[in-house]
Order: structure tokens, then C-alpha cells, then sequence
């Protein structure tokens, strides 16, 4: 195991095997047929996925992590499924939420571009030209940018009742995730627009985490995740800025294996795995995950007054 994947292989077994089954428990709105089956089942899919990362690259291991980009494919397609009962008109349609939806269906889409990247990885093929170092990042980089950080923010924009911070949070998280994959294929400019546009959407989920925690977490466990998440975030991209300005520059920036090792290990543990932990917690202490109303104030008794026989 070289020092990159072990740093990557622990990280992508939690997504896949943790991040991404508690994620799907947490999204709200239409289920297309299957939902269910699928959310249930997703451990089970995504085990021949894990095993494969610990396997040496050989055509056991590209079986198995095929197995697993098959599962995601059947994920991705419960976005366009998701989306025509999310159209206006439909009954199931969530017509206030509209930005939180997109958010919630990038993070559907988001695991199939690391399923692919992971058959191409395992097999030793440098897909599209890429460097099998950078086909094995962009695995972690789409279960956790692409479906942990899009997921995060559709559910803050659903609880902060879409206010113009929680908008841009869930539009600019899939935006800059987008940007950053297309400047894959463009140049590393192209990549460090997408690098900033992700910050920004990062930084206002940072936000709002903490506008959440002030609001809605009551005990101090869920506190300290909430608290956590934010504050590891800031951090992590403030690396993912810099990495991305010297790639496009020629200044000094960090090697891969130390970006693995910091912003990785960062987003996973510190920002996707505390966040989903925080938000299970705050929907099973409500219900739901929306803000629990307060309860109306008792009437005041007015004076009586005596009428003057």
C-alpha cells in the first residue's frame, strides 16, 4: 500500500460502506420507485467496492469495484426519476425547495463519476489520460464534495427555509463540484474557477452549520458535531484553494499525498462524518428536520369589569 492510498483507502471504505447509506437516510421529498430497496440494501452494494480497494489492482478487484459502480449507476438514476415528481405540478413537488432539490440530486449523481473512476483505478487504465494517483482522489473527492458537501447543504437549505445564504449554498456547492470535475478535462485554471466557486458554497455551509447549531441543536453532543464540522471546513478548503492556485501557478503548494493526508482526512472525519452524525441526531430529536415550533404562549386573562347597575 503506498502512502497515498493509505490515506484514500480508509477514507473511501467509510463513504462508501457509512457516508453514503446515512446520507440516504437523511434525504426527504419524492421517492421514485425502488428508493427504498435500494437505500436499505446499500451497504450490501457497496461492499464488493470496499473489498476491492484493499485488493491489489488485478481483475478480481476491477469485478468487484464494477459491481459497485452498478450500484451507483442505479443511484444516479433515481435523480431523473426524483426530478419529474419534483416538477411543479406534480403533487410531491417540494415547490419551495427548489434549490435544496439540486443540491440533494447532485449528491444522487455524484457517487456514479466515482464509481466509474474506481473500475478505471482498480484496473490500471489511465481513463480519459489520467494519472491512476488522480483517477484514485477523484473516488474520495465525489463521496465527499460531490455527495456528502451537496447532501449537507440541500438539508441546511431545507431547514433554513431558503433564505438567500442557504440558496447560494445549495447552488454553489454542485456548481463548483461540477467546475472542478470539467476542469479535469480543460486545464488546471478551469479547475481552480471550480476550486473557488466550491469554497465559496463551503463557506456558507460553514455558516450556516453554526446559524444551526445556535438555533436548533439542544444538547451539547450535537453541538460539538455541528461546531466541529463547520470549523474543520474552513480549514480543509483553505487547502483546496491553495493546492488548486499552485497547480495553476507554479507556486509551491502541497504534494497529493499531504492533501490526502490533511483536507482529505479532514472532510471525511471532521466535516461529512460529523455533520451526517449532527443531522441524524437533530432529525431523531424532532422528527423532522426542520425546526420544531414553539409553543403558544398561554392567553392572559383580561381584568373584569363591572358594569354599573
Amino acid at each position: 500500500m503506498t502512502a497515498l492510498s493509505a490515506f484514500v483507502v480508509p477514507v473511501v471504505t467509510v463513504g462508501m460502506l457509512w457516508v453514503v447509506p446515512t446520507g440516504l437516510g437523511l434525504v426527504e421529498g419524492p421517492r421514485p420507485p425502488g428508493w427504498d430497496l435500494l437505500r436499505r440494501a446499500w451497504p450490501l452494494l457497496a461492499l464488493p467496492g470496499a473489498v476491492s480497494l484493499w485488493l491489489p489492482r488485478s481483475g478480481v478487484a476491477t469485478a468487484l469495484a464494477a459491481c459497485y459502480a452498478l450500484a451507483t449507476l442505479a443511484l444516479a438514476l433515481q435523480a431523473p426519476a426524483r426530478l419529474v415528481l419534483a416538477l411543479p405540478g406534480s403533487p410531491l413537488s417540494p415547490r419551495p425547495l427548489r434549490q435544496a432539490e439540486l443540491a440533494v440530486l447532485t449528491a444522487l449523481v455524484s457517487p456514479s463519476v466515482a464509481g466509474l473512476a474506481l473500475v478505471a483505478e482498480r484496473a490500471g487504465y489511465p481513463l480519459f489520460g489520467f494519472e491512476l494517483d488522480l483517477l484514485a482522489l477523484t473516488v474520495p473527492h465525489f463521496h465527499y464534495a460531490g455527495f456528502a458537501a451537496a447532501l449537507v447543504a440541500g438539508l441546511l437549505c431545507r431547514t433554513a427555509g431558503e433564505g438567500p445564504l442557504a440558496r447560494a449554498a445549495a447552488l454553489s456547492v454542485p456548481t463548483g463540484t461540477l467546475l472542478v470535475l470539467v476542469g479535469y478535462f480543460v486545464d488546471d485554471w478551469a479547475e481552480l474557477i471550480g476550486a473557488v466557486v466550491l469554497t465559496a458554497g463551503m463557506a456558507a455551509v460553514a455558516v450556516l452549520t453554526l446559524r444551526e447549531r445556535r438555533d436548533l441543536a439542544a444538547d451539547p453532543v450535537t453541538r460539538a458535531l455541528l461546531g466541529v464540522s463547520a470549523l474543520v471546513l474552513t480549514g480543509t478548503m483553505a487547502l483546496a484553494l491553495w493546492w488548486a492556485l499552485g497547480e495553476a501557478t507554479g507556486l509551491p503548494h502541497p504534494t497529493l499525498t499531504w492533501m490526502a493526508a490533511t483536507h482529505g482526512l479532514g472532510n471525511a472525519l471532521g466535516f461529512a462524518v460529523c455533520a451526517l452524525l449532527a443531522h441524524r441526531r437533530l432529525r431523531s430529536s424532532t422528527g423532522v428536520h426542520r425546526p420544531t415550533p414553539l409553543p403558544a404562549p398561554p392567553p392572559v386573562p383580561l381584568p373584569r369589569t363591572e358594569l354599573p347597575s
